[in-house]
């Protein structure tokens, strides 16, 4: 096979792929977890799991190939399982209210000779009512996104939970074979196999 062969085939069966790589990287990552949670191996994988994640959630976010519904669930809560256990424990929230914080400190000291409907805010470009402002800035941004926070790492742990997380790795890579071998989602072939059963049951 030439270059541009294998650039094609890798682009019509991307989906099958991720999915395959994502699912083995999975269990992997169960296996590595129970053994030593502690190794470089179990840390490896999991950055290998976080590209995988990353590259699954794009193919599930774009329909690569025009995706069936089914697929692109299991791509997509595959991909947030593996991309959100190395950020199990960051609290995001706080280092970006920190952020958002400086950032509102640094815009408010350019109010100097400012005016807001005809009234004079330079005040506002130092000392307290720049410290306060700033920290009132950064305070809505982490009640807001510390919310979200909590509900997204509720999920991530649910989908962590290394039975669970195995048994997706397992999901993943079945899915991809079942794609790759033209007989389309596990869903597709559960629907094939139930109507099947239902035909031969009402036909006694």
């Amino acid at each position: 096979m030439d270059t541009d062969a294998i650039l094609e085939w890798l682009i019509d069966h991307t989906t099958e792929l991720v999915l395959v790589i994502g699912g083995i990287v999975a269990i992997l990552v169960v296996y590595s977890y129970l053994k030593d949670k502690d190794s470089t191996k179990y840390k490896f994988l999991m950055f290998l799991g976080l590209l995988a994640g990353a590259a699954m959630i794009y193919v599930a976010a774009v329909g690569w190939n025009g995706l069936n519904l089914a697929t692109t669930i299991i791509v997509a809560i595959g991909g947030f399982a593996l991309l959100i256990r190395p950020f199990r424990e960051v609290h995001f929230a706080a280092l970006l209210a920190l952020f958002i914080m400086v950032i509102a400190y640094i815009l408010l000291g350019t109010l100097v000779g400012a005016e807001l409907f005809g009234f004079d805010i330079t005040f506002l470009s130092e000392g307290w009512p720049r410290i306060i402002l700033s920290v009132v800035a950064g305070s809505i941004v982490y009640m807001i996104t510390n919310f979200g926070e909590e509900i997204i790492k509720v999920f991530g742990k649910i989908l962590n939970w290394w039975p669970l997380l195995f048994l997706l790795g397992i999901i993943c890579v079945a899915e991809g074979v079942s794609i790759y071998m033209g007989y389309g989602s596990l869903y597709d072939v559960y629907l094939k196999y139930a109507s099947q059963t239902e035909g031969i049951i009402f036909g006694m």
